[in-house]
């Protein structure tokens, strides 16, 4: 049975799919609460006190229907999504039941008091005297390592989850989804958040004329590639892996097997990666967080391990942070990194046609300057999901600003306390407070988050489910590995920590006290 002909690509059913879960989350700024009855998990001892609906406004529903509605609703929005990418329904319902059922059980093992957590308020809550101190986020872990181990020692059973591995697909939805959260984060602290973006692009420009051009001469000089070879493996090393190395292909006009090849490699050295840098920025970079955010977003390669290497590292530096008396807000370690992936993603198509009109001009037609190149390439290569995350985050910043309360809400508190005079008699004593509660956009951005997060796990461990290290080997590619090694361990990752701290240096998130 031959499959159907995709009614879109990837790229643009991760724009649409991360737009209408905003939409709906949005709803509660409107009054009304759609998403309310998604799961949310928090830290736990008792496995039974772990789970509860984002929305007190659904607090009636009992866990399971919580878990049971979420998952429906993950698997109706992303089957859907399959079936217009080509997919087998039936096939997709058995292979992503499976993958969001452990992925789930990873994510909620994660969150485990032992595991996750990091203040000593925790400790005496939840009655422990020792946790590895990684938070949620461990859970993003185990799921990356559950599906190594699944895609190495049992490879015919993740064969069969092949129809729900869509990492690229899963970790676009999700930074789609981020934006409006970005969007929260640059009203709060909107001077700190605009120097983050601006940082950013000065960062990933230079990491585009330093990076691609030394890999490039690299695989030329010394290892004797072809410039067929040498193009997209110095995009997949140096720019942004996977997408890269495939825009790269199709502009050059390079043979499918190219471009398959390296991202093979990438999706590899992404995972190891992944399972390195986050820690080592804990130990060296956790005084200076945004350096950390910033170095995942150009040294770690593919949307999916660079987003999730940020997440990581967010949660791994913050717990370190709190051991020293500091206590950064949450997810501007992630958001760096993410910002800065962004822009190179944004750059991709950009370096696309380049490539596509050198090669078109200059190369392939033996310098015959009459050929030109249209400039519909441009838009061809541009990553859709990118106008997606852009505009989540700018409905939200628009709306935040000119409507303080759309964040934070005043509200004011009255209490009555009764006292008694010496001569028996009882006065009530009225005291007011003003207190800052959450606003709708907090509110919807939560809602949004529990499945964002959802998203998240899904990309870890389909990430580990791509990975079969043996099956690599045997394709032949020691050679492109030898090159990989020497310029991401020799070069580009080191060079990238200097890049990042010279424009990230003493760039400080805000703190948990404001």
């Amino acid at each position: 049975m031959n499959q159907r002909k995709p009614l879109l690509s990837e790229d643009w059913l991760s724009l649409w799919l991360g737009l209408f879960i905003f939409l709906l989350s949005i709803g509660v700024i409107f009054n009304f609460d759609i998403l309310g009855w998604g799961i949310k998990i928090s830290t736990w001892v008792d496995l039974s006190k772990a789970f509860s609906t984002v929305s007190k406004t659904y607090s009636a529903i009992s866990p399971v229907v919580s878990i049971i509605l979420t998952y429906v609703f993950m698997l109706v929005v992303i089957g859907f999504g399959n079936w217009l990418l080509g997919g087998n329904p039936i096939k997709f319902f058995y292979a992503f039941t499976i993958v969001f059922i452990i992925s789930f059980a990873c994510f909620v093992l994660g969150n485990q008091a032992n595991i996750a957590a990091t203040t000593p308020a925790e400790f005496q809550k939840f009655g422990i005297n020792w946790s590895l101190k990684l938070t949620g986020e461990a859970g993003f872990i185990i799921a990356l390592i559950v599906g190594l181990l699944i895609s190495n020692l049992f490879p015919k059973f993740a064969e069969t989850l092949k129809p729900a591995i869509t990492p690229e697909l899963y970790v676009k939805t999700a930074i789609v989804i981020m934006g409006a959260g970005v969007g929260i984060k640059a009203i709060e602290n909107s001077s700190l958040a605009f120097s983050i973006i601006f940082l950013g692009l000065c960062a990933i420009l230079a990491a585009y004329l330093i990076f691609w051009s030394v890999v490039y001469f690299i695989a030329r000089k010394y290892f004797k590639f072809s410039r067929e070879w040498s193009a997209p493996l110095a995009s997949g090393i140096s720019i942004c892996g996977v997408s890269a190395a495939i825009a790269t292909g199709a502009a050059i006009r390079a043979r499918p097997v190219v471009p398959i090849m390296v991202s093979s490699l990438v999706v590899v050295f992404a995972v190891v990666e992944l399972l390195i840098l986050p820690f080592l920025a804990q130990q060296f970079l956790w005084n200076d967080p945004l350096v950390a955010g910033a170095w995942m977003g150009l040294a770690v390669k593919t949307d999916g391990a660079a987003t999730a290497s940020g997440a990581i590292a967010d949660a791994l530096i913050l717990a370190k942070a709190a051991e020293h008396g500091v206590f950064y807000q949450k997810d501007w370690v992630l958001n760096t990194a993410t910002n800065v992936k962004v822009f190179i993603d944004v750059f991709i198509g950009i370096w696309a046609f380049i490539l596509a009109y050198v090669w078109t001009k200059y190369i392939e037609n033996g310098g015959d300057r009459t050929q030109k190149v249209p400039a519909r390439q441009i838009w061809e290569r541009f990553p859709k999901f990118v106008i997606g995350y852009i505009l989540t985050f700018l409905i939200f910043l628009i709306i935040g600003l000119s409507s303080p309360e759309f964040v934070k809400k005043s509200v004011i508190e009255t209490k009555t306390i009764e006292k008694t005079d010496a001569s028996g008699n009882i006065e009530k004593v009225v005291t007011q407070e003003v207190k800052k509660i959450p606003g709708v956009g907090v509110l919807s951005t939560n809602q949004a988050n529990v499945f964002r997060t959802l998203f998240f796990v899904l990309t870890f461990f389909t990430i580990g489910l791509v990975s079969n290290f043996r099956k690599l080997w045997e394709e032949g590619i020691g050679k492109l590995a030898a090159i990989y090694i020497l310029a991401l361990f020799g070069f580009i990752i080191w060079v990238a920590l200097i890049i990042s701290w010279l424009f990230f240096h003493n760039v400080l998130p805000p703190t948990v006290s404001g």
